[in-house]
């Protein structure tokens, strides 16, 4: 198995994607990259108090030397890892703004990479699907610490496995994106259609790995059924209970649950090495319904901008409460994980201050994050998901950036601790 398999089956937190914490590519994920491997996963025992942020710095003031500063480590992080394009994305009430674009979109013409583009997100839409399950929870339709056997039928251990521990990514539950299977059907056909059940069965056909709540292990497996629930509890398909009651209401009007292959343009074309054979392929056009809930969506950066303040705080921008701020509270409970400073609550973690997700998909990557001390957005969009030395591209640049802009509160993803 090549190395860019196994990465594949891990599938993104990051966390890639929280598709970034991450853990890339096939499920949509991101949080950190190495936090699906099983030996990697470390207990930790409830209660779960919040995950400590670093102390809150000064957001330095965006003028040009500052600028020229964050040029010049993307610059850097480009050349290093060898992303062919990147947009970033920095705003603050009373600082600045920052919005730039580096590289090409299209390797193959040079088209330029541009702010108004459309990326696929990984794992950040996890944060859209977790946030459909709360509201549905605040309607009482659904309870966090419910069984989901109470829900979905044919779930090992569906009987003590909860809701949150779900959301939370502690439910023991093997990950269907490292199942050898799903990997050799995905890669052997990147535009066929997976259905929520198929993806199920590649993970239901394994025994579940400890007992819920017992450790955190990041799984797209968790989402896929959450995502059920959704549909289940709504009477919709989750992608358009997300349009109608989270999108529409957010002014995010350019962002989407695809179905198929559909991809808007103008688009980036997406490079990944997540492949049968190892080598890089465009993979633009690769059919996302085998990460679904996990990590299916599309966006652009003025969405994401929306999105950042909006998921972190429950609000819209409206003023109009999201889910209702008990619910929010519970959901920005972050128990640790097994990132060192990172934490991962209901669909959401908290690094170092930032809250929000990152996402890993097949030759894309993204970022977007808030933090609360400076009212400051930033969100990373790139069309790879290669890493380098081991670590996403899109955590290469949060690091890069946060270290100018904010040095007592700098995103990171290292390597995952094990005990």
């Amino acid at each position: 198995m090549t190395h860019s398999g196994t990465r594949l089956r891990r599938g993104a937190i990051a966390v890639t994607a929280v598709g970034m914490l991450a853990v890339p590519a096939a499920g949509g994920a991101a949080f950190g990259a190495s936090a699906t491997t099983p030996a990697q996963v470390t207990a930790t025992h409830p209660p779960y108090p919040p995950s400590p942020s670093s102390p809150s710095g000064e957001f330095q003031q965006l003028t040009p030397s500052v600028e020229k500063e964050i040029d010049a480590a993307v610059h850097k992080v480009m050349r290093e890892a060898h992303v062919p394009g990147v947009t970033v994305g920095l705003w603050t009430p009373d600082k600045g703004q920052y919005v730039r674009s580096f590289g090409v979109a299209d390797k193959s013409n040079g088209q330029k990479m541009a702010p108004g583009l459309y990326m696929r997100i990984g794992s950040e839409t996890k944060t859209f699907t977790v946030t459909a399950l709360l509201q549905l929870v605040d309607q009482h339709k659904v309870g966090l610490d419910d069984p989901i056997g109470r829900y979905i039928d044919g779930v090992p251990g569906g009987d003590r496995i909860t809701v949150r521990q779900l959301a939370e990514m502690r439910s023991g539950l093997f990950n269907y994106s490292e199942d050898p299977g799903f990997f050799k059907a995905l890669t052997s056909d990147p535009q066929r259609p997976f259905t929520p059940r198929q993806l199920l069965a590649y993970s239901f056909k394994h025994p579940v790995m400890f007992a819920p709540g017992e450790k955190f292990y990041y799984c797209n497996t968790n989402l896929i059924l959450l995502g059920l629930v959704v549909e289940k509890e709504s009477g919709q398909p989750l992608g358009k209970y997300i349009r109608d009651h989270v999108l529409t209401p957010a002014g995010m009007h350019h962002t989407l649950f695809p179905t198929g292959k559909k991809f808007p343009k103008p688009h980036a074309q997406g490079y990944t090495n997540q492949t049968a054979t190892g080598k890089t392929e465009v993979s633009t056009d690769w059919d996302p319904s085998w990460a679904w809930a996990a990590g299916a969506m599309i966006s652009t950066l003025n969405d994401l901008r929306t999105w950042a303040p909006t998921v972190a705080t429950g609000t819209f921008p409206n003023g109009a409460a999201m889910i209702s701020p008990a619910t929010q509270k519970q959901r920005l409970l972050t128990p640790k994980t097994t990132i060192p400073g990172a934490g991962y609550g209901l669909g959401i973690f908290d690094i170092q201050g930032w809250i929000g997700h990152n996402g890993s998909l097949p030759g894309y990557e993204s970022l977007t994050i808030y933090l609360p001390s400076a009212k400051a957005t930033l969100v990373v969009l790139l069309n790879t998901d290669i890493t380098h030395k081991g670590t996403e591209p899109s955590t290469l640049f949060g690091k890069a950036i946060t270290q100018i802009v904010t040095p007592a509160n700098v995103f990171d993803i290292p390597q995952p601790t094990t005990r």
